[in-house]
């Protein structure tokens, strides 16, 4: 074989390298845009339901796709196309509406055209009281970021979606608000932390349709103290093995 034979393979075996590389962020970056994305929880807004130290993976289908679906949030279109509705219940990660470079995660509470109100602790959507009941407390500094036992209250939603709160703090700045009512192609977003959570109760406001990013569906890792998954000597001690894969609900 000459020295050109041997350079053009070179060559060659460059080209096949850097094309395999290109397409696999090509297909990895249609995945991310219209599939799947993956997330982590940064704050314990949605605990009990989603620790900090969460690794979910959220569909962007679920709701069709606005700009903040893409990369960067490029201003190509307004509003949403192949837009699907998020039902009363949803777990969804949607753009900060006064700063869409910062994605929150929290519970669809309200719909368009609802009244939301917190009276004694407790949620009323439309002048009608959401069923609260007390399930028990949890002991579990990981779980309640307190190290005292937390009472926990299982809330049931109109269409029968139910979930568990936290209450950290009775009568809490929370647990009372004026009533709130839902603009249309608007949303309000709550977190299960009731007491430990800026939602469209406090800083959020209400959610415009287009900031939505997609709703939660599974948890694929989870790692507690604040580790990293990149610390896999960690693993042994640090994940949380009883989270991993589980439907968010």
């Amino acid at each position: 074989m000459s020295v050109a034979d041997k350079s053009q393979k070179k060559s060659g075996g460059l080209g096949e390298t850097v094309s395999v590389i290109v397409q696999a962020l090509l297909l990895a970056l249609v995945i991310r845009t219209l599939l799947f994305q993956p997330f982590s929880i940064p704050s314990g807004s949605m605990r009990p339901t989603l620790l900090e130290g969460d690794y979910l993976f959220v569909t962007k289908w679920a709701y069709g796709y606005s700009r903040y679906s893409l990369p960067f949030s490029p201003d190509l279109f307004s509003g949403r196309i192949w837009g699907g509705e998020p039902e009363r219940g949803d777990v969804a990660v949607f753009k900060f509406p006064p700063n869409p470079s910062i994605d929150y995660i929290k519970r669809v509470i309200g719909l368009p055209g609802d009244k939301i109100q917190m009276k004694g602790g407790q949620l009323f959507i439309n002048d009608v009281a959401v069923p609260r009941e007390k399930v028990g407390q949890i002991d579990n500094p990981d779980i309640t970021e307190v190290a005292r036992p937390v009472d926990v209250y299982r809330e049931t939603l109109p269409n029968g979606v139910s979930f568990d709160t936290l209450d950290l703090t009775p009568s809490g700045i929370g647990d009372d608000t004026p009533v709130f009512e839902v603009p249309a192609g608007h949303y309000f977003m709550m977190g299960d932390n009731r007491d430990n959570s800026s939602d469209s109760r406090f800083t959020v406001g209400y959610v415009p349709a287009e900031n939505l990013v997609g709703r939660a569906n599974i948890i694929f890792f989870s790692i507690a103290d604040g580790a990293s998954p990149l610390e896999i000597w960690k693993w042994p001690t640090d994940m949380r093995i009883g989270r991993l894969f589980n439907f968010i609900r």
